[in-house]
């Protein structure tokens, strides 16, 4: 079964800069669409940035032009570089194939403060 290591979430001022960073396990990673998610308070999960396996990139209105998804394949690793971050960014960030697994990592927490 394939498993994701969220990291890198923290509290940030808005208008900050975090880079998240998602471990995966698994020999088909390079092969594979990845994605960045978030789960806000009392709001559905959400698809926020996703990347090819030809690293094509598609984001989601709301973080277009901030947020910027990148792949490292020798580490099985994907990222998420959040920039001109808003308190609306607030969430618990996960990463997972797109289309996802059943299989969610904790995530990691992204809180943005006034």
């Amino acid at each position: 079964q394939v498993q994701f290591v969220e990291s890198g979430g923290a509290l940030v001022q808005a208008g900050g800069s975090l880079r998240l960073s998602c471990a995966a396990s698994g020999r088909t990673f390079s092969i594979r669409a990845m994605g960045w998610y978030r789960q806000a308070p009392g709001k559905q999960r959400e698809l926020v940035a996703h990347i090819s396996s030809a690293h094509s990139t598609n984001y989601a209105d709301s973080v277009k032009g901030r947020f910027t998804i990148s792949r490292d394949n020798a580490k099985n690793t994907v990222y998420l570089q959040m920039d001109s971050l808003k308190l609306e960014d607030t969430a618990v960030y996960y990463c997972n194939r797109v289309p996802s697994t059943t299989s969610w990592g904790q995530g990691t927490q992204v809180t943005v403060s006034s």
